[in-house]
């Protein structure tokens, strides 16, 4: 891995910081640098700090980069995160990555906050011809829901494994897709989730004719 990853060297400061749901948080500062859609940066509280890697949750125009993350209470860096208020600052790294949209159509899945690489290529302009399945354990979770099916429409999927709602699968990403009996083997299928998530569901997809090549995984930690 490279040096700019190894040591954050862009200082920031935070506009924003907000609670989406319990434990769910979302930041913001201003755009220090150009990238593409779906790369991730290295966030450090410390300049001298180890980073964390977290996909950016922002379109590659807009005047932010948003950070999505979940607090994990045993964790190093998201309990220090979440502390945070406008006006703090952090170290990050600059973009890198090849987890990256284009224009042709494919099958966008996600899990938790897998979802922000794809948030970011939706902000991008890449979601018009593009299927999302996501995947969450709470109805409250699916932050986006309203911008995603103005955009996408019936392409829009929600999978809910703890609750059920109008219009939302009820059960697990993997769940849904094995029900499927029309998976178009032609379209590139991408994943992001944990690598439970991910191994998981490339094997589905596999057992159901999907080309090894035609999956692109990210894999978040």
């Amino acid at each position: 891995m490279s040096d700019n990853y190894n040591h954050p060297h862009i200082q920031v400061s935070i506009s924003f910081t907000e609670e989406l749901s319990r434990g769910l948080f979302l930041i913001g500062f201003k755009r220090p640098f150009d990238f593409v859609a779906g790369q991730v940066i290295g966030i450090a509280i410390r300049r001298n700090d180890a980073r964390r890697l977290y996909s950016i949750c922002s379109g590659e125009k807009e005047d932010e980069i948003l950070i999505l993350y979940k607090v994990v209470n045993e964790g190093y860096l998201t309990p220090q995160l979440s502390d945070l208020e406008a006006g703090d600052t952090i170290w990050i790294t600059p973009p890198g990555g090849v987890f990256t949209g284009t224009t042709d159509p494919a099958v966008w899945i996600a899990t938790g906050t897998g979802i922000a690489p794809f948030y970011s290529m939706f902000r991008s302009g890449l979601g018009e011809n593009k299927i999302l399945i996501h995947g969450n354990r709470y109805l409250e979770q699916f932050h986006f829901y309203d911008e995603f099916r103005e955009v996408m429409g019936e392409n829009y999927i929600r999978c809910c494994s703890a609750e059920e709602g109008d219009g939302v699968y009820p059960g697990r990403v993997t769940g849904y897709l094995e029900e499927r009996t029309d998976l178009d083997p032609a379209l590139k299928y991408y994943l992001c989730g944990s690598a439970e998530m991910v191994v998981e569901t490339r094997d589905l997809l596999i057992s159901k004719g999907i080309p090894f090549g035609h999956i692109i995984s990210e894999i978040y930690f």
